[in-house]
């Protein structure tokens, strides 16, 4: 069976009982405490937690997940995936136990001809919590099975919760088995190759309290309203109805591993290192096309360290295969081929994600090159010192700073005959994963907002009655004032605190879009509203800093936006759009939004794109962007279902979360078709104006436009005009001719440096022939030493030059110091000197007490001491002498 099959199948079985198949969402997630969806129940936490009000009673899914903890494992084990897909069914107050394993019995062992998988229910296992006999009891009822199939395990195996205070529950495990060909038998606890699990029932019953760790911390109380949340995992099942032996043999990554090893001149099966290598690239391809089909960029930090971490390991396996020439774009192009009848996104994107992974591959390739000189380097080094071992503390550096991988590092630094302090590379490695976990743990709790007191708000009054897409001004109550240490009563003249109110006119920073601003009044209140959030779904809070009087729970007060201010962000965000439409007309469809920035008077969009964009195509941009606003665009807003606005080519922003019905604006219809949440003009002529000001590299492969717009626009381009004038006013030519007349004046000042310079050349090297001919003999060899004016550069150059002028077959050394306030040496010694044993870095670290640096060739450093310096340089025959033993 396919496993767009599997897929399709799973989500029918749970839509004829009742559940509403949900969407996948992008794998890119707003939870501050992820980077992307790393499990099914992500998208339905608020519901889950109580945080919102579901929409459903009951769901199903099948969502995209990614995760990396375990990616070094990647290839080695038949149970890591970097990316997988999980089958859910969510019970949101509805079911509970008896419904969820009769479900999973059902849809497991039912006949394939009947809509089930047909799996053998006598080769299935389950696992329960020690202390749930209820469920015991249940699969004995259901699924008539024997004890002995029934396997009670514990905390760490068989209770669930998100390792923070909230809910948690015993879980059930079902588990198959693959038979005596692929381990001992005796069950799940015995071996969990043989006995593989696919589907993991979670009952949601408990409310936990504070503690670290699977285990230890207390149970509070059973929850108001019990949720089920069950996780089938979908290549699990697939490996299962296939006959195959692991989940990167399935046939959405098989025919990826297979192109990897054509390509490699390699076999699957016949050399278990490569084997891994095959597995690596499998998994990693397809979890690289995922997350740029979703949005991701390579970068450096966050989600695009990640892929890009992915791309290079998957570059880096194939290398290690033998194939070194550029694979990623044949790997990725089976890949969407396999993964498209699930995820369409994945074609209509592709040519955008091709472009992507080239440009990542081409940059990798590029620091392949650089970390092979520094390791050459590093080695030649070592081999110097007479040392058999790379330091562990270099290896890192080359993989932390070159992005070099460290079993690379082994396999050259292995062919030149050095080994490498693996223990001492892997403790700095730990260091580095101990602070990206802590810092994990406290985005996960730490420094996340605490949210209780709002939590509890939102439970006691219900949403706010949001208002900003119809209004600049409510009567608002106040509900609630959180202070720095927790709920307060009141606020006084001078204090800032967040405000909770009934209703709203205020936008919260959303979509790109920043907040609101404006104030709240009352009898004797005046307030300054300073930010605007939605911390939890459905509640909106306020900061607010009181300017006079007291603001008290339960008053009323005027909320007013400053209408200047919406009027701007209004302008911003429909000039966002425009631009976004204008450069997808002139670049093509790949130049896709994937973040952006809006405020009153100014605007950014990111986008992928390799290279910069050049001052022609900068101009269309601008001028087609400018033309839609002439043509006063009429905007629209239209509310209909996800897959609708999919239908009608809506774009969607990767790392936002959608609903069931979603508000679609539109600028000239189809030109302009975007899902958004944000204030926007009526008409595209109210924009007034989109004025580029900039654009730059944000990242490899990713762009970022800047413009003013709106009466900022207007000023902007006045400011740029009235530069202009005063411009051709001091060169004393008509504006049409200031092109020709400042590259001209450029032409004359490059000429007259050339002329400077080569003047500079000759005069040094007039003095050079003096001091040459003034230098000292000293055991043998020559010494000449100078000062100069100028800087560092000129010191070292006339070093150079004076060195250049001394007998080559004599020891020469050649000193210079700047007769300017800083003080600094130059040494630079000739070849005869060297081969005598005399180094310009050993003179200069001598003359200057330690400090300074070079070559053997040629050295420099600073003294604090102009007096010393001289001193020392005085002192430099006699060191000359010291080091030629006479």
């Amino acid at each position: 069976m396919r496993t767009a099959d599997i897929r399709t199948r799973f989500l029918d079985f749970f839509a004829e009982r009742g559940h509403t198949a949900v969407p996948s969402a992008p794998l890119p997630t707003p939870d501050p405490t992820l980077l992307f969806v790393n499990a099914g129940m992500v998208p339905f936490k608020p519901y889950l937690t109580g945080e919102a009000a579901p929409p459903w009673p009951r769901a199903t899914s099948v969502q995209k997940c990614v995760r990396t903890l375990d990616i070094e494992e990647v290839g080695k084990t038949t149970r890591h995936g970097s990316f997988f897909q999980m089958n859910g069914n969510f019970s949101f107050g509805d079911y509970f136990k008896e419904e969820a394993i009769t479900f999973a019995w059902d849809l497991s062992t039912r006949s394939v001809a009947d809509g089930g998988y047909g799996l053998d229910p006598a080769r299935i296992w389950v696992t329960v919590h020690h202390s749930d006999d209820e469920s015991r009891g249940l699969w004995r009822r259901v699924a008539d099975l024997p004890d002995e199939r029934i396997v009670a395990r514990g905390d760490e195996d068989n209770f669930w919760s998100m390792g923070v205070p909230g809910p948690c529950g015993p879980c059930s495990e079902l588990y198959y088995d693959r038979g005596p060909a692929l381990g001992r038998a005796g069950g799940p606890a015995v071996d969990e190759d043989r006995y593989m699990e696919f589907w993991n029932l979670v009952f949601m019953q408990y409310e936990r309290g504070e503690g670290t760790g699977k285990t230890g911390y207390p149970i509070l109380g059973e929850l108001p309203r019990r949720n089920i949340d069950t996780g089938m995992g979908l290549e699990r099942m697939a490996t299962l109805l296939q006959g195959v032996d692991n989940l990167y043999e399935i046939d959405e990554t098989r025919p990826v591993l297979d192109r990897a090893a054509e390509l490699a001149g390699v076999r699957y099966g016949a050399d278990a290192a490569q084997d891994v290598r095959l597995r690596v690239v499998a998994d990693h391809v397809r979890t690289a096309l995922m997350l740029l089909a979703d949005g991701t960029a390579p970068g450096n930090e966050g989600r695009g360290y990640v892929l890009r971490r992915i791309l290079r390991r998957a570059v880096r396996s194939m290398r290690q295969l033998g194939h070194g020439d550029p694979a990623l774009a044949d790997l990725l192009a089976v890949a969407r081929d396999r993964m498209a009848p699930s995820h369409p996104e994945v074609a209509d994107a592709y040519p955008r994600i091709a472009d992507q992974a080239q440009g990542e591959e081409d940059a990798f390739r590029a620091t392949l090159k650089q970390g092979t000189t520094v390791l050459d380097t590093a080695v030649t080094r070592v081999k110097a010192d007479g040392g058999r071992q790379l330091p562990g503390a270099q290896a890192f550096l080359l993989h932390d700073t070159y992005g070099f991988p460290i079993d690379l590092t082994l396999e050259m630094a292995a062919e030149q005959g050095v080994e490498v302090d693996r223990e001492g590379f892997t403790a700095l490695m730990r260091e580095q994963r101990e602070r990206a976990r802590a810092d994990a743990r406290a985005r996960k709790s730490g420094s996340a907002p605490d949210t209780s007191a709002l939590r509890a708000v939102l439970d006691e009054h219900g949403p706010t009655d949001w208002r900003a897409w119809d209004t600049l001004a409510t009567d608002s109550r106040v509900l609630a004032l959180v202070g720095p240490a927790g709920p307060v009563p009141l606020a006084r003249a001078g204090e800032i605190v967040t405000a909770v109110l009934d209703r709203t006119p205020f936008y919260a920073e959303s979509g790109g879009q920043d907040s609101d601003a404006g104030r709240l009044s009352g009898a004797s209140l005046e307030a300054e509203v300073l930010d605007v959030q939605r911390p939890l779904p459905g509640l909106v809070v306020h900061q607010i800093r009181v300017t006079a009087g007291e603001l008290a729970v339960g008053g009323r007060v005027h909320a007013a936006v400053d209408p200047e201010w919406r009027l701007g962000a209004r302008q911003a965000h429909s000039g966002t759009h425009v631009l976004h439409a204008a450069l997808r007309e002139i670049l093509g469809p790949t130049a896709l939004q994937s973040g952006s920035y809006n405020r009153p008077g100014y605007l950014r969009l990111d986008f992928p794109w390799r290279g910069g964009l050049s001052a022609t195509v900068r101009s269309e941009v601008e001028e087609a962007a400018n033309r839609a606003l002439r043509r006063d665009l009429p905007v629209g807003v239209r509310w209909m279902t996800l897959p609708e606005a999919k239908e009608l080519g809506a774009i969607a922003l990767f790392d936002e979360t959608y609903g069931e019905r979603v508000r679609v604006v539109e600028i000239g219809g189809a030109w302009s078709r975007e899902l958004c949440g944000g204030t926007h003009v009526e008409h595209a002529s109210q924009v007034g104006v989109v004025a580029l000001t900039a654009e730059s590299s944000v990242g490899a492969g990713m762009r970022r436009l800047e413009a003013a717009v709106g009466i900022e626009g207007f000023g902007y381009l006045a400011r740029e005009r009235d530069l202009v004038a005063r411009i051709a006013e001091q060169v004393q030519a008509p504006r049409a001719e200031l092109p020709d007349r400042v590259a001209a004046l450029l032409d004359r000042l490059k000429a007259a440096d050339r002329e400077n310079e080569r003047l500079r050349q000759s005069a040094r090297a007039a003095r050079a022939a003096e001091l040459a001919g003034q230098a000292v003999e000293v055991a043998g060899a020559y010494v000449a030493t100078a000062t100069t004016d100028g800087d560092a550069g000129a010191a070292r150059a006339l070093a150079v030059e004076v060195r250049g002028r001394l007998r080559a077959e004599r020891p020469g050394v050649a000193a210079v110091t700047l007769s300017g306030a800083k003080p600094v040496l130059a040494v630079a010694v000739n070849e005869a000197a060297r081969t005598a044993g005399l180094s310009a870095s050993a003179l200069v670290k001598r003359l200057l007490g330690g400090r300074g640096g070079g070559s053997d060739e040629v050295a420099q450093g600073g003294g604090a001491d102009r007096e010393r310096l001289a001193a020392a340089v005085a002192g430099l025959p006699g060191v000359v002498r010291e080091e030629l033993g006479a």
